[in-house]
């Protein structure tokens, strides 16, 4: 059977490793696929390393466009990255009928829904099972192996950097600045680290996976994001003494009020699965109504990993190819005339519990002002521990975990706790989920 002709744009590390998985266990891919993928043109603007990883095995060009417009290629795969030329390459495959693979979060969160929009129209697919935590294919979970369920709520650690300095930060008791610089000697980090850091990749990835888990449009830009950047050693240590462990997790639930999509360090039960996911591995957790939890584990980056899901995409598209458009999976699971739009809760709507640290003056009566003023807000406290002061020292830590209640409730409080002359400097407040 005549082979499909794959247009690669970029030949960086997810681009590599997609030519060298597919050409290693390219009759493996051909048998499960039933007829050979070959990438028969390479457009990158190096083309020495474009030749280097080839090594001559396809056509190279360092004209993104005219790879789109080549009547001989069926689908393009988008490895540039970015929301600029990444957005006009993959709109104008799509234009020319050409179905299109890519790993790129932050042009589905960002531009998806008129990506979807052209793509339906034009009775073309987008695939995108790399875009969202490399090789552990959670949007073919969501999309098509969950399908039975409602999906009650997904709690992902979805960013490999984030998760490989908190686990540092826990293991060895060091500084975020520290870690983090270790974290870049090691590669795990980038030169500028500030999209993985502060939660903004998180919550690319969590607004793609939203949308397919209710059928809702992407609402990248109505997500709660908060990193790790300001998180400090003293707060993991007083978690892990109460049971806890804190990871950065994008979270999204379904409420009677609404969607909450919300990127934050959170507090974990030790005894979670997922709380035990260390280093730069990733995991997300699912919750349907009817098979319950469902917990997703790999590898959230890398060459090899994110290149196993752009070549499932391949395999997923070349079976479909030939397929009547109206009997292929939707892209966001749910039929387009089928789609929501439901309301993204403010993180003032949303209802969870929270840990408190607060450093105040050791003389009596100040526990019961704290602990007044958060009865006076409905919120009770679940735990609670007061550190003794360090002798010579004339102040102490005092940590509190609360029952759930809503942020608005929690804002409120913190305001007349840090008003208190006993209380010295500000409050640090992050959220618990018990994930059950």
């Amino acid at each position: 059977m005549k082979p499909i002709n794959v247009g690669l744009l970029g030949i960086g590390t997810v681009g590599g490793g997609t030519f060298t998985v597919l050409k290693r266990n390219a009759e493996e891919i051909a048998r499960r696929a039933g007829r050979p993928i070959q990438i028969t043109v390479v457009a990158d603007k190096n083309l020495e390393l474009a030749k280097a990883v080839t090594a001559g095995a396809c056509r190279l060009t360092d004209d993104a466009f005219s790879v789109v417009s080549d009547p001989e290629i069926d689908i393009v795969v988008e490895l540039i990255g970015g929301c600029g030329i990444a957005k006009e390459l993959a709109l104008k495959a799509i234009e020319n009928g050409k179905h299109v693979v890519t790993a790129n979060k932050a042009l589905l969160a960002s531009h998806g829904n008129e990506i979807f929009a052209a793509a339906q129209k034009k009775g073309v697919m987008v695939a995108f099972e790399a875009a969202v935590a490399g090789g552990i294919p959670i949007i073919k979970a969501l999309r098509e192996g969950l399908t039975a369920n409602r999906i009650e709520w997904i709690a992902g650690i979805i960013n490999g950097t984030t998760n490989f300095i908190l686990s540092e930060m826990r293991d060895k008791g060091l500084s975020f600045a520290t870690v983090l610089q270790e974290a870049q000697r090691l590669g795990y980090a980038e030169a500028d680290p500030t999209f993985d850091v502060e939660g903004v990749d998180a919550a690319h990835k969590l607004s793609i996976m939203s949308a397919i888990a209710f059928g809702n449009s992407m609402n990248f830009d109505k997500a709660h994001i908060e990193g790790i950047s300001q998180l400090e050693a003293a707060d993991i240590k007083y978690a892990e003494q109460l049971g806890y462990r804190i990871k950065l997790l994008g979270i999204t639930k379904r409420t009677p009020e609404g969607v909450e999509l919300r990127v934050h360090p959170t507090l974990i039960p030790a005894k979670r699965l997922i709380a035990n996911v260390e280093g730069a591995m990733n995991a997300v957790l699912v919750k349907g109504d009817a098979v319950g939890a469902t917990l997703y584990y790999g590898k959230g980056a890398g060459a090899e990993p994110t290149a196993s899901s752009v070549i499932a995409d391949l395999v997923d598209v070349t079976r479909m190819h030939t397929a009547d458009p109206g009997q292929r999976v939707p892209h966001l699971a749910f039929q387009p005339n089928a789609m929501v739009d439901l309301k993204i809760l403010p993180l003032s709507e949303v209802i969870t519990s929270y840990y408190l640290r607060l450093r105040v003056e050791d003389k009596p009566g100040v526990l019961a002002d704290i602990t007044r003023i958060l009865a006076d807000q409905q919120i009770s406290i679940d735990a609670m521990i007061q550190r003794e002061p360090v002798e010579g020292e004339e102040q102490t830590d005092i940590i509190i975990l609360t029952h759930q209640t809503r942020e608005m409730n929690i804002d409120a409080a913190i305001v007349k706790i840090e008003a208190l002359t006993a209380v010295k400097g500000k409050l640090t407040r992050l959220r618990l989920e018990e994930l059950l």
